[in-house]
């Protein structure tokens, strides 16, 4: 890429680039890479490149060298140290997972109890909460809610920090701990028979089926991937001890994969929970399985 490259050129040359790594959208890759380096919306950048406008030799520089380390895989979210999420936009980078766009689809069940709750101050508890993507979109969303956020990650821990000082308008609570000790931990005790909202996106990957994504497989946290033999380890602990946190009518989020919605099911409702129900994302894949306290 040379000086003075017009923007369009530009982005002709990285789409090509990332389409031969096998990048799944390369155009709007292109489009963000070229965002992220003018300081500009996706938007902008394709007015830009109508207009004629050109990249100076640093920027053309900056462009080249993102392109590059995109179509070798690196995330992209890890090269702009950005992703949206909803209506917000997360710092991120390696030690914690990317927030996906079909925990969009999961986090508007709690939101939705939230807004309901007959309760001028409605309480909701994200556990594994990695960068804060969830937690934060309730706070953001449900401007009266307090949310209470647990991570045990300790770089993933120190992401979410950062997000929570950028979103969490003081009223989101960070704490580092293992969802397993739950009820030790004095900010969660506190909080037994006050929660109308549990959610979780937990690990629920199973063991044995290692991601074929790069993005994924090389540079998301195993600690945030992985649930177990099939997957569900984590999903089992919650189940358990988020019981004793949840009000009676309280609701239970929990993500998962397409094909975990019945063992979810059943072990939900072995543990004691009420009408479980699992629901499909907008790509209609099951994602999320609901269930009443």
């Amino acid at each position: 890429m040379q000086e003075n490259t017009p923007i369009a050129a530009a982005l002709a040359e990285i789409r090509a680039a990332l389409e031969s790594a096998g990048i799944e959208d390369p155009a709007v890759d292109a489009e963000l890479i070229l965002g992220h380096v003018l300081g500009v919306s996706r938007g902008r950048v394709q007015a830009l490149a109508v207009l004629g406008e050109r990249l100076s030799a640093p920027q053309a520089e900056r462009a080249a060298q993102l392109a590059e380390d995109r179509a070798s895989r690196v995330p992209l979210q890890h090269l702009t140290g950005r992703a949206p999420f909803r209506a917000i936009e997360l710092a991120v980078g390696p030690g914690v997972f990317v927030p996906r766009p079909e925990t969009e689809t999961v986090a508007q069940f709690a939101i939705d109890a939230l807004q309901l709750a007959p309760t001028a101050e409605p309480i909701a508890v994200d556990l594994c909460t990695g960068s804060g993507a969830i937690a934060l979109s309730l706070a953001h969303e449900v401007p009266s809610a307090r949310v209470w956020a647990l991570e045990k990650s300790r770089d993933a821990h120190a992401w979410a920090t950062r997000n929570v000082a950028e979103w969490g308008d003081g009223r989101v609570e960070l704490v580092q701990g293992d969802v397993a000790e739950l009820a030790r931990i004095p900010a969660f005790a506190a909080l037994a028979g006050r929660v109308h909202v549990l959610i979780s996106n937990p690990p629920y990957v199973p063991a044995d089926m290692v991601p074929r994504d790069p993005e994924v497989r090389d540079h998301d946290p195993e600690l945030a991937l992985y649930g177990g033999d099939d997957g569900l380890d984590i999903v089992r602990v919650i189940s358990r001890e988020a019981r004793a946190l949840v009000m009676q009518g309280g609701l239970l989020v929990l993500e998962h994969a397409e094909l975990q919605g019945a063992a979810i099911r059943a072990l939900l409702a072995a543990d004691g929970w009420r009408a479980a129900a699992t629901h499909q994302d907008l790509s209609g894949r099951d994602r999320t399985t609901t269930a009443l306290r």
